[in-house]
């Protein structure tokens, strides 16, 4: 997860994005992205295009990494936690 983490980051400070990433921002990329995610199965939820479905997927994901890192929160340690 530490190389997705310093991946992403290297992505986001390349493009001068950090700016634009508090924790309201990022939170509503998210519920955005996973509407697009959502939008994929809308109208025949049994033929999707997975190529699709994995980008905007990950692109959830991506947030979800950034906003664990804005607020110095370890993705593995929270999941966990909820998992208990």
């Amino acid at each position: 997860m530490e190389e997705i983490q310093k991946r992403i980051r290297k992505f986001v400070d390349d493009r001068d994005w950090d700016q634009y990433h508090s924790p309201d921002n990022l939170a509503k990329s998210i519920a955005i992205e996973a509407g697009e995610l959502l939008e994929c199965f809308q109208w025949d939820p049994d033929h999707y295009d997975l190529q699709h479905v994995s980008e905007e997927l990950a692109d959830v994901m991506i947030y979800c990494f950034q906003m664990c890192d804005k607020l110095k929160v370890d993705p593995r340690e929270i999941i966990e936690m909820k998992m208990t």
